[in-house]
């Protein structure tokens, strides 16, 4: 099996504000943002994959009403997980949970789900075709009724972008929006609300597996 990249050298391409990383996360932030804004009273967010949660954590900590939002991050690289605490903690955000586990074990959702945000950022672009339609299948364990969830996926390997958007479709979700970039690696980020019923978390599934 092809080596995993170097996530924690992955981080780096934040410092050029012109990559497609970048790109992604401001996506990412001013739809959390705007996520929100929508919500008032307490917000809980589950971050599958966070890397090292910037993405949440520089949102919070610029908003007056970041203590009525509780976050769980999963993160299974240690040196990643380390680094969201640190930024969590240098932020002053600590009803941020960083759980060290594999975010492709059901199990590690136990007690953060069902949710009332999901960001599936940065993922779906790392797994076969079939682990990415198993994760959308599953997706509606982790949102409660009305959830909001924000997923990216690039095609620069492919593009099943419109394939991923009808299987979220089909699990439940409706789209309210979705933004693409044609930058190097051609980011995409979409915004999807939950309109289907409760389902309770099944503990003992795998989802996906990482080839990159």
């Amino acid at each position: 099996m092809t080596a995993l990249r170097d996530y924690v050298q992955w981080l780096r391409r934040y410092d050029d504000p012109d990559s497609p990383l970048s790109w992604r996360l401001r996506t990412v932030q001013q739809s959390l943002r705007d996520e929100l804004d929508a919500r008032p009273g307490p917000v809980d967010i589950v971050s599958v994959c966070a890397g090292d949660g910037r993405d949440i954590i520089d949102v919070l900590r610029t908003r007056p009403d970041a203590d009525r939002v509780t976050v769980v991050l999963l993160e299974a690289h240690p040196e990643v997980a380390d680094l969201a605490r640190q930024r969590a903690r240098h932020a002053g955000l600590d009803q941020i949970e960083v759980r060290t586990c594999d975010a492709a074990d059901t199990g590690s959702y136990v007690g953060a789900v069902p949710a009332d945000i999901v960001l599936l950022v940065g993922l779906l672009g790392n797994m076969s075709h079939d682990d990415v339609s198993t994760t959308i299948a599953a997706t509606p364990q982790m949102c409660g009724p009305g959830a909001s969830l924000i997923w990216s996926r690039g095609r620069d390997l492919d593009d099943i972008n419109d394939r991923v958007r009808r299987e979220f479709a089909e699990a439940g979700f409706t789209e309210r929006a979705y933004v693409a970039s044609d930058r190097r690696t051609r980011p995409a980020v979409g915004v999807m609300r939950y309109d289907g019923p409760a389902v309770p978390l099944d503990p003992d599934r795998r989802l996906f597996t990482f080839f990159r």
